[in-house]
């Protein structure tokens, strides 16, 4: 049973009583925001999702497309092999990354009204997540097709070296330390 599909508890039923009992003391304060049901929780994490997908989407397929048309320019057929080997996992990586972002909207179509929006949500998340991981590995590559033609010796790498730890950074690390802090002070808060 997903969460829109619970039945409702003893505070749902009319038990006034007990409407309270499930709050915790952030509720008394008067910056508290008052308890997001379960319905609404999922209805406005779906959106997100979906705006996160538009988002990843046009920059996947902006670059996808860009990759599709490198095989066809004069320069590509004097592509050393290992520059040739790059530019294929790229291209695999940008559509595998464009599978993992568009997915979320092929679920939702296919599962539209089964009453699967917690699971939905779920999975479109870890898709996403899955996408953004192929999409830093194809702008990673790239990176490294157009510096190994344009930097000399090792510098290229060194680059993308540097480029996909910011990514790395600003796309995992920063967000768990922020998930960690928003504990503390979660925990902070109930003692």
């Amino acid at each position: 049973m997903t969460m829109t599909e619970q039945p409702a508890g003893p505070a749902e039923k009319g038990g006034a009583c007990c409407a309270h009992a499930h709050h915790d003391d952030r509720a008394a304060r008067p910056d508290a925001e008052p308890p997001e049901p379960a319905r609404e929780r999922v209805n406005r994490r779906w959106n997100e999702v979906l705006q996160e997908t538009r988002v990843t989407q046009t920059g996947v397929q902006i670059l996808f497309g860009f990759l599709l048309s490198v095989a066809f320019t004069p320069l590509f057929r004097e592509l050393e092999t290992p520059d040739k080997v790059i530019y294929v996992m790229t291209v695999v990586f940008g559509a595998s990354a464009t599978g993992a972002l568009i997915a979320p909207v092929s679920l939702h179509r296919f599962l539209s009204g089964q009453r699967m929006k917690d699971e939905l949500v779920e999975t479109a998340g870890r898709l996403m997540v899955c996408g953004m991981v192929l999409l830093a590995l194809t702008i990673g590559c790239t990176l490294l097709l157009i510096l190994r033609f344009v930097v000399p010796g090792v510098l290229a790498e060194v680059l993308v070296g540097a480029v996909m730890l910011w990514f790395g950074l600003c796309w995992y690390v920063l967000p768990v330390l922020l998930r960690r802090r928003s504990a503390r002070r979660a925990r902070r808060e109930q003692q």
